[in-house]
């Protein structure tokens, strides 16, 4: 038993101490320091200066350095033509076997005389340039059928307003194409002469240029836009009545830059698409039938749901108003002294005025409610006055008579009997006939009326 504990124990003692030994060290072991020989061989120092002067005198940019070797030590004197010549030739000379350190006491070459290195290099660029001339002639023809290719395929207007929904697009489209070819043939151009860093230094500023000046003409760019957005929508016809925003007129043309309206009284208004786009237009064209309202006030005493029924027939009995939809009235507010009563009639808008239905609607109901006896009564106002603090004193009774008794004398007016021929309710068109006159005369080619009425309304 004994003697088999005891070889146990042989036995686990080398494993243990294989399983508390440390684990090996990932990180990385330090290069070790070259070391620098005690003693100098003879000819050591001629053999290292000899072979870097024979290297320097390969490259003709180390012509007028001098080379120094003393017990390993390298010592460079003279000028070079560039200023990373210098390192150059220290990182050259500490590579040869035996050298212990460099000194380095180079100089860039920067007088006149030097210069003429620059000219022989401007030399050799011109004589590369006219041996080039030839592939660059070809280069050149490549990127003109290019371009004329693409111009041709350009200037098929009838195939690109076919395909493009509207004039402007179809231009859009052509200007493109224009755009691609001349890039793209410059591009194969300078592919083929070898030069596509030069492209690519001119794109690139071109795009630094390009996006400043879209920050520049950023409204033009949003005109430009919404120009092409309105043309595919196409919100409005020619001559339609509309309120953008707070601008009301007739449409005479949408161009690329604005749209052009004729407003009520003439004139003419041009506001720009960005603005169309993003604006509230009311269209008051595109549904015939169209609604006028006015409110009237009768006494707080009388029985507000008979003027209401008395008002709208009194609408129901006008020729112009529509049956369908019907005259309506409805009692909106109690004010101070009334009741208001707010009336409302459709007409339509092809055979009546909307302005001259509701001239001619007001005064027939508000007849109608004074011959029934209803009241109108304007608002009424109580003023008390102290005689005790006033400045000016109270006007005698006789005297108070006497103005009042002028004041009673009321100016005669005239009776006007109106016929029924005189209430002409038909559409005044004068507006419309001017935008129709002035779409006949045409616009110049920079405003190409983009309306299409072969579209739907948006």
């Amino acid at each position: 038993m004994r003697l088999l504990f005891l070889l146990m124990l042989l036995i686990a003692a080398p494993l243990s101490a294989q399983l508390v030994e440390p684990a090996p060290s990932e990180e990385p072991q330090p290069t070790p320091t070259q070391t620098i020989a005690a003693t100098q061989g003879a000819g050591d120092d001629d053999r290292i200066a000899s072979r870097i002067s024979g290297i320097f005198a390969a490259l003709p940019a180390f012509e007028q350095v001098s080379v120094e070797v003393n017990e390993g030590v390298v010592a460079l004197s003279g000028t070079v033509p560039a200023e990373e010549d210098v390192a150059r030739a220290e990182e050259i000379a500490s590579r040869v076997a035996g050298v212990v350190t460099v000194e380095n006491g180079l100089e860039r070459d920067v007088s006149l005389a030097a210069g003429t290195a620059g000219l022989t290099s401007l030399a050799d660029r011109w004589s590369d340039l006219v041996r080039m001339l030839p592939l660059i002639a070809v280069a050149l023809l490549v990127w003109a059928g290019i371009v004329l290719l693409g111009y041709l395929i350009a200037g098929l207007g009838s195939l690109w307003h076919r395909i493009a929904p509207n004039g402007f697009l179809a231009e859009l489209i052509a200007s493109a194409i224009r755009f691609i070819v001349v890039v793209g043939g410059l591009v194969i151009a300078l592919d083929m002469i070898g030069a596509t860093a030069l492209l690519g230094a001119v794109l690139g500023g071109a795009g630094v240029i390009g996006l400043a000046l879209g920050f520049a003409m950023r409204e033009t760019v949003e005109n430009y836009v919404a120009s092409l957005m309105l043309s595919l929508r196409q919100p409005f016809r020619a001559n339609d009545h509309v309120l953008i925003d707070d601008l009301e007129g007739r449409v005479i043309r949408l161009t690329s830059r604005a749209t052009v309206l004729m407003t009520l009284d003439g004139n003419h208004l041009r506001i720009p698409n960005g603005q169309v786009f993003k604006a509230v237009i009311t269209n008051y064209t595109r549904n015939p039938q169209r609604r006028f309202e006015f409110d009237l006030g009768v006494d707080a005493d009388d029985d507000a749901r008979a003027a209401r029924k008395l008002g709208r027939d009194t609408l129901a009995e006008l020729d112009f108003v529509l049956a369908d939809p019907p005259p309506e009235a409805r009692i909106i507010e109690v004010g101070d002294s009334n009741v208001v009563i707010r009336f409302l009639g459709w007409i339509d808008q092809g055979q009546t005025d909307w302005w001259k239905a509701q001239t001619i609607a007001i005064p027939a109901v508000k007849t109608a409610l004074e011959d029934a006896g209803f009241g109108l009564p304007e608002p009424i106002y109580r003023l008390r006055f102290d005689p005790r603090s006033a400045s000016v004193p109270f006007e005698s009774g006789t005297a108070s008579t006497e103005t009042k008794a002028r004041g009673e004398q009321q100016k005669p007016v005239r009776q006007i009997t109106v016929t029924e021929a005189d209430e002409d309710v038909r559409p005044t068109d004068e507006i419309a006939q001017m935008v129709d006159a002035e779409r006949r005369q045409g616009g110049t080619e920079q405003e190409k009326d983009l309306l299409d009425h072969s579209r739907p309304v948006e």
